[in-house]
């Protein structure tokens, strides 16, 4: 059983907040205070240059890698850190079509995360071969899947309602048709259990400043499955992806294994306050943190449909077929938002209407669910969302 009380603990929370948007970005972890600083003053600052062997900053993308692989079922040495989620997202979809040269088909959904299509759309444009991006609805993307089709490029948990695709079986669906799979797991990754190996999935990539705390900024991650990863070329060949980076030869030859698919320098800072969040996770049976995650939820929408009939759920209602996530809709969902923040409930709005919450057991308890909800009612029942002040939106909602 894991100690849910002992890891919020371990959380560097403000006083009286509920913070219900680690779904978006995770707080800071009481130990990445004390470990960042060691990294500047002690690494940084009295090692400098060699403190890429004697800190080992070098080797951090890979072992890193490993303990984020734990929780999400990969096999040991084919998960790597390093760049933002839209690099992976592209070197891991350039592979994938690569793997299946004679299709030109992309597959998404609509509830795939912007970046994902973007990125999609610019590797279709920069590849000019024909190649097509097809978006679907996602109830529909099982049977879309058809043998025209390249690549599945799924997010398994929709940003926005939280709704989950079922992995396992659209990714064997995936491969009967001889589609090869690309996953985000940018909603699953901390959130929920995954099982990369165990569903068979071809790549995967995630980021790691929402549910698993690695602070603004925080590397993205990129999964590779054995089957792959020794005849995967990777579209963008940087210099640490290749097999000697310090003979400094003028020809790009790929490394070994998932060494392959780094890029560019290690962020060494934001690596240091990434373990140290992995130090509390290494704490956490993914089993129980899905049952915690599904209790808390639970709780926050009975209370809130109790007491708010105006708000209108827009995740899932069976907690099997979401993430770690409720969503509800309302026409003035910003400025709701808005009010409940400056009582102390900090959730996020996604347009066009929708109010998210998150739901982290590693520092959420029943007890701040309650307040939460009594926050929302107050704000709802009371019309406290109908002030000027809460009208104009920021630039990050």
């Amino acid at each position: 059983m894991t100690d849910f009380a002992a890891t919020k603990a371990q959380f560097d929370l403000p006083e009286g907040m509920i913070y219900l948007d680690g779904n978006s970005l995770g707080p800071l972890p009481q130990a990445a205070k004390a470990r960042v600083a060691q990294a500047v003053a002690d690494e940084w600052g009295q090692m400098l240059i060699t403190g890429w062997n004697k800190a080992g900053w070098m080797a951090q993308p890979t072992a890193l890698g490993d303990r984020i692989g734990r929780l999400i079922g990969a096999e040991q040495g084919h998960v790597v850190l390093g760049d933002t989620l839209s690099v992976k997202v592209y070197q891991a979809l350039a592979a994938a079509v690569d793997l299946v040269p004679d299709r030109r088909v992309i597959l998404t959904d609509s509830g795939n995360f912007p970046s994902d299509i973007y990125m999609a759309e610019g590797l279709i444009k920069s590849l000019g071969r024909g190649y097509a991006l097809r978006v679907v609805a996602p109830e529909d993307v099982a049977d879309a899947i058809t043998d025209d089709v390249a690549v599945l490029m799924l997010t398994e948990v929709d940003y926005r309602s939280g709704r989950m695709h079922d992995m396992k079986a659209l990714t064997a669906k995936a491969h009967a048709a001889g589609v090869v799979t690309v996953w985000d797991l940018a909603h699953s990754a901390g959130a929920l259990p995954v099982d990369v190996a165990g569903c068979g999935a071809d790549f995967a990539v995630g980021c790691t400043y929402k549910y698993l705390n690695g602070g603004p900024g925080a590397p993205a991650f990129i999964y590779v499955a054995p089957r792959h990863i020794d005849r995967c070329q990777p579209a963008l060949s940087g210099w640490l992806g290749h097999a000697a980076p310090f003979a400094f030869d003028l020809d790009y030859r790929p490394g070994t294994g998932i060494e392959r698919m780094r890029v560019g320098t290690p962020p060494v800072l934001q690596m240091a306050a990434l373990g140290s969040a992995l130090d509390i996770w290494d704490q956490v049976d993914m089993q129980a943190l899905r049952a915690a995650s599904i209790a808390l939820s639970e709780q926050f929408i009975a209370g809130v449909e109790a007491t708010c009939p105006m708000l209108v759920l827009a995740s899932p209602r069976d907690a099997a077929l979401r993430g770690s996530q409720v969503s509800f809709r309302f026409e003035q969902g910003y400025a709701a938002m808005q009010a409940c923040i400056a009582r102390g409930l900090v959730g996020d709005f996604r347009a066009p209407d929708i109010m998210r919450f998150g739901f982290t057991p590693l520092f959420i308890d029943t007890d701040d669910i309650t307040r939460a909800v009594n926050i929302v009612a107050d704000v709802m029942q009371n019309r406290l969302w109908d002030d000027a002040k809460y009208q104009t939106r920021a630039a990050v909602t």
